[in-house]
């Protein structure tokens, strides 16, 4: 998709509202039409060569109305002007979000924060103010036909006068096309790198402090700023002269009107009410001139953002940025088409999934009028994955050929040394890493899109490194889904919470801080096991959730899973005895493949990577 394709199916969102707008902002643009006019029989009735028929006075009174009305335009204009960008914007951001939410895990942001936020807050707005600034040119555009055709039938020269500004600045534009989106795109580059240089540093205060690095750190984000300092300068430079230029066109034009006036006021062909006449319209017309230039500078930067914004697709198609979607704001009427262009290998999966014995049902969950399609599978008898091979493109290193099969209600330990592929496994199994090839299977049934398909209800999944909000802990747990009577408190029983919420000042109520700073580490691991349980799943997928806990709690946690988890099937990656002691299954991981498989008395008598690990943890 190019530039002129985005532009445009920014403006088809809400046609009509733009229209509307165009309208609103063409009827402001015209309005000067009548003051100049009355302008114009004001000086020539004072002259003598035009008689008002109501007096000086009604000419006076007609143009305070006209400013009065004026005024009122503009009111309204304000109006459906903020309508239109706020749905524009809000349109971009909301797609831009959803498509990141529903890539895998891995793939979710292809940049830094600093550079996500840039995009979708600078980038976005730049599209906005595109989308805007072509109002006020199409609605300037009006103005000068009309305003042209009078001021032709004063005098056709001092017209074509008029309008040697406007080819100038078009001109200039043109000529500082490559510029613009040059200093653009460096201004954007650098504030992008800017603001993450201020994530990493507040999210890394203890490993600066510990390290000395105070001081490297400062003059690293010093070097930052002052190259952000000089690629903004540089595109503010530019922008900021092509708009003196648009601007001062007006005293050009004003020049060449007054010189050649002046010679055809001797001769008596020109009257002082067509000169106020043109000098009046000049001033509206120089508008247009200066929107014009500000319009293709507009344009071109958006052109800069589009290509940044596209980045956060990661190869997805540019539509799906316009795609028409609710964003919270008033009825939506298309639900059966709004994902259907945005994500045509999502709905594709899911009418896959349901023609064969698969047959999951898509429940329609929300009141706002936005139809979310979930899928619902049969209960889990078996979860087989075949081939399973996934490699880091910087590294090379992954899992390769991996065969696993998980049976109904069995518990199935992952283990290994350091890199030997743990996490890699789970997350690829789980749709997060994109598998380069091998397939899954749920009840023999072909899963297609793991990334749409394991989570709840068919799976829950707890990450190495808890992600917590600062917010209370309650909300942490829950994450938005309705407290169903009793299924927290079963969810912090099974987690070992219970005695942790006693001790907290506010219980679930406390607020836990920026990344949960305010619990421990084993506090954190167990409110994110707190989130997965109460949730209910077929399959559990927990990945070294015991690393922060103490011998005695990691003993509960399992105890207590093993016996509440019902029919819920369980994959775990650990290396801690509490875990492998509790296993239906173990497996052996080494260099990314699988070495050895069985129970804990088998590869004890059979693995020298698994002795290795739990002799290991004794000695430790």
């Amino acid at each position: 998709m190019k530039t002129r394709h985005f532009f445009w199916r920014l403006i088809m969102y809400r046609p009509g509202l733009y229209l509307i707008n165009l309208f609103a902002w063409s009827l402001i643009h015209m309005a000067p039409l009548v003051p100049g006019l009355l302008t114009k029989a004001f000086f020539d009735h004072l002259e003598g060569t035009y008689t008002f028929p109501y007096g000086v006075w009604a000419i006076a009174v007609l143009l305070i109305g006209a400013a009065l009305a004026r005024i009122a335009l503009i009111f309204g204009g304000f109006m459906t002007d903020v309508h239109f960008r706020f749905r524009i914007s809000t349109l971009l951001r909301r797609n831009m979000l959803s498509h990141v939410m529903k890539e895998p895990g891995a793939r979710a942001i292809p940049c830094s924060p600093g550079e996500a936020i840039s995009n979708f807050r600078d980038d976005v707005d730049q599209a906005e103010e595109a989308t805007s600034w072509s109002v006020d040119t199409l609605g300037l555009v009006g103005f000068v036909i009309v305003a042209s055709w009078i001021l032709i039938s004063i005098d056709l020269q001092l017209t074509i006068l008029v309008f040697v500004p406007l080819i100038l600045v078009v001109t200039a534009a043109q000529i500082a096309t490559a510029r613009i989106q040059k200093y653009r795109a460096a201004s954007r580059e650098s504030t992008a790198k800017v603001t993450g240089a201020i994530s990493e540093m507040f999210a890394n205060v203890q490993a600066i402090q510990v390290a000395g690095a105070e001081k490297r750190v400062v003059e690293r984000f010093v070097s930052l700023s002052e190259k952000r300092r000089q690629s903004m300068v540089k595109d503010k430079l530019l922008t900021e002269t092509l708009s003196s230029v648009f601007t001062n066109s007006v005293n050009l034009g004003t020049g060449l009107i007054l010189v050649l006036a002046s010679l055809k006021m001797r001769s008596g062909d020109f009257t002082v009410g067509d000169l106020s006449l043109f000098v009046y319209y000049l001033t509206f017309v120089t508008q247009l001139i200066s929107n014009v230039g500000n319009f293709m500078t507009y344009y071109k930067q958006m052109g800069v953002s589009f290509q940044r914004i596209k980045s956060m697709l990661q190869g997805a198609p540019a539509s799906l940025l316009t795609a028409a979607n609710y964003i919270g704001i008033g009825k939506f009427k298309n639900k059966r088409n709004q994902e259907k262009e945005a994500h045509p290998d999502r709905r594709a999966q899911m009418n896959s999934l349901t023609q064969g014995r698969f047959n999951p049902s898509a429940i329609s969950a929300a009141e706002d009028g936005m139809e979310t399609a979930i899928i619902k599978a049969p209960p889990l008898s078996l979860l087989e994955a075949q081939g399973l091979s996934y490699r880091y493109p910087e590294t090379g290193r992954g899992i390769s050929n991996i065969n696993l099969t998980l049976k109904r209600g069995t518990f199935t330990v992952v283990t290994g040394m350091i890199g030997s592929g743990k996490t890699t496994l789970v997350r690829t199994l789980l749709g997060l890493l994109p598998a380069e090839k091998g397939e899954i299977r749920w009840n023999g049934e072909r899963v297609t899109e793991p990334a749409d398909f394991f989570i709840p209800p068919q799976s829950a999944y707890t990450a190495q490194i808890p992600r917590l909000y600062s917010d209370k802990l309650r909300n942490n747990i829950l994450l938005g889904i309705t407290e169903e009577p009793g299924s927290l408190e079963r969810a912090l029983h099974a987690a070992v919470m219970e005695e942790d919420i006693k001790h907290l000042q506010h219980g679930l109520e406390t607020m836990v801080g920026p990344r949960g700073v305010k619990l421990s580490g084993g506090q954190a691991q167990r409110t994110a096991a707190a989130r997965m349980l109460v949730r209910d799943a077929e399959l559990y997928v927990f990945d070294d959730l015991s690393s922060a806990l103490d011998v005695e709690t990691e003993r509960k946690l399992w105890e207590r899973l093993f016996s509440e988890r019902g029919g819920a099937t369980c994959l775990v990656v650990s290396h801690r005895k509490a875990a492998l002691n509790h296993a239906d299954h173990i497996i052996v991981l080494n260099g990314g493949e699988i070495e050895a498989e069985g129970t804990a008395e088998q590869l004890l008598a059979s693995s020298d990577s698994f002795r290795q690990l739990w002799y290991g943890e004794e000695t430790g």
